[in-house]
């Protein structure tokens, strides 16, 4: 038995989210008390609850788990019901506890706030990531000439193949064909201010990420002529909008019509997939799998 509007969760996978490590580290506006168990999202099976059938699969997402409560980071969370979401059964958990954010992000950024049309150019920074492959994915469904731009050599071959893929250090006019229409930026910092320059009069940049740094400086007068839109994503207050849409993108990922790319740790190797999210070493998500 657990507490009414409490439900308890064997947790069988766990990501391994920048988001959990911005509060692991203490720079997120929400802090938990300690001691605290991190992972903001994670996938599970249901031992006991109130609201969901006992052995169901679950995901576990929001209501301050793994901020204001413990996460998903251990072999089991007591969790708010309204925080366990249920999801087809034999769905890969580390897929589960993996897909929502990036695919949500993804077609908010395409659709609702980049509003990419048929013909256009985009460019996408970050593309071998997790929310960058998918955002690729998604705009090249939309009818759009996608740019995939990575920071590594060693992942250009990671960018789906609906893309060309460039290195951030080589973006320039002559790199990616001319002017784009659109950037969808995933990292930030100089990533972004180098893309910025190559948006046509009148573009716009959504902004998913800042992985690469925080800060963004601009020529305000040059910034002005270019009368290009910054436009912010924010999934915090876009999720309910998108989750018909994420769940279906889920269905997509389970059926292989598009690819997220996940790494996969056991909790013994927490410290190397921490490191490898940390370095920026990491292609897509990052998952432990408890069993």
């Amino acid at each position: 038995m657990t507490e009414p509007g409490l439900t308890l969760v064997r947790i069988q996978a766990a990501q391994v989210g920048h988001l959990d490590l911005n509060v692991v580290d203490g720079k997120f506006g929400i802090l938990p008390d300690l001691p605290a168990v991190p992972g903001t999202n994670a996938c599970g099976v249901v031992v006991a609850s109130d609201t969901h059938t006992e052995g169901s699969l679950v995901r576990i997402s929001g209501k301050g788990v793994g901020l204001r409560r413990d996460g998903g980071w251990a072999d089991h969370a007591l969790v708010p019901d309204a925080a366990a979401l249920a999801v087809p059964e034999g769905t890969d958990p580390a897929l589960a506890c993996s897909f929502f954010s990036p695919a949500g992000t993804a077609w908010a950024a395409v659709h609702t706030v980049a509003a990419i049309r048929p013909g256009e150019r985009v460019l996408v920074t970050g593309a071998a990531g997790a929310v960058g492959a998918l955002t690729v994915q998604v705009a090249a469904r939309a009818g759009a000439e996608v740019i995939g731009v990575v920071g590594r050599s060693a992942k250009l071959g990671r960018v789906p193949a609906s893309a060309k893929s460039v290195l951030a250090a080589e973006l320039s006019p002559e790199a990616v064909g001319g002017t784009v229409d659109a950037v969808i930026d995933t990292v930030g910092g100089p990533v972004l201010r180098n893309a910025l320059g190559l948006v046509r009069p009148r573009g716009r940049v959504a902004l998913v990420g800042y992985t690469a740094g925080r800060e963004l400086t601009v020529d305000l007068a040059d910034f002005l002529l270019a009368e290009v839109s910054l436009l912010p994503v924010n999934l915090m207050t876009r999720g309910r909008e998108v989750a018909a849409d994420a769940d279906r993108m889920l269905a997509e990922l389970v059926a292989g019509e598009i690819t997220l790319p996940i790494e996969r740790y056991g909790l013994d190797q927490l410290a190397e997939a921490v490191e490898r999210l940390r370095t920026g070493e990491a292609v897509g998500k990052v998952a432990l799998e408890l069993t």
